[in-house]
């Protein structure tokens, strides 16, 4: 299988002396094109600081990651940022939807800022699997929970990235309503191909990934 998210040697450290706190330890991590993975440990475990790092939001003290062969660090600031918006579809916890846009206008906004047109044939498709065809011209104040993550997942497939990073995407959502939700990235991973990388705590709702990587005091360790 072709490797398309690769990091290497990556460090994360904040302070210095005594009161270093080293969030990142020397993480070396492969992904697989197509593959739904699930990143899980505790609190302060790490994973939120390595997904931020995979998904170039922040700069690694030390070490690389490279996205379909593009080396992050090679980029500068608005070419990090435009990478970003092609390559990679981010799924928050907390929606990060625009409240004054509908949900349309929302899945298509990131395209619009690169001038890109949206192929609306397979948006479409992808509404549809998420159950939000009803929803197309609605604020995103008038979903509900469940909604507003599902029109997020939309939003990050809009561009066919290379990976989608999904931060504890069921972290506010009720258990049938997170049940729904990893179906459909679990959807997403098989009908779109896409890569999927999830962080979660919950050891159940890793199950549903291809494969889980356990992360303790900022190293992998399963």
């Amino acid at each position: 299988m072709e490797t398309i998210l690769k990091a290497v040697g990556l460090k994360k450290y904040y302070g210095a002396g005594d009161a270093q706190v080293r969030a990142l330890d020397g993480v070396d991590l492969e992904i697989e094109r197509g593959k739904f993975t699930a990143i899980i440990g505790a609190s302060g475990s790490g994973k939120s600081t390595l997904l931020n790092m995979l998904g170039g939001l922040d700069v690694p003290t030390e070490g690389s990651v490279q996205i379909g062969g593009t080396e992050l660090a090679q980029l500068n600031r608005e070419q990090a940022a435009v990478f970003r918006r092609k390559q990679i579809g981010f799924v928050f916890q907390n929606y990060n939807l625009i409240p004054v846009l509908t949900v349309w206008e929302n899945i298509v906004f990131p395209l619009s800022l690169d001038r890109q047109k949206p192929d609306r044939p397979f948006i479409l498709q992808a509404v549809k699997l998420l159950g939000l065809e009803e929803k197309l011209d609605s604020l995103p104040n008038h979903l509900s929970g469940g909604q507003q993550q599902r029109a997020a997942i939309a939003r990050a497939l809009a561009s066919k990235p290379s990976v989608i990073l999904a931060d504890e995407p069921t972290g506010n959502l009720d258990s049938k309503t997170s049940e729904d939700v990893m179906g459909l990235l679990q959807m997403s991973s098989r009908e779109f191909h896409q890569t999927i990388v999830m962080i979660t705590h919950n050891p159940e709702i890793a199950q549903r990934a291809d494969r889980i990587v356990r992360m303790e005091d900022g190293r992998i360790v399963a």
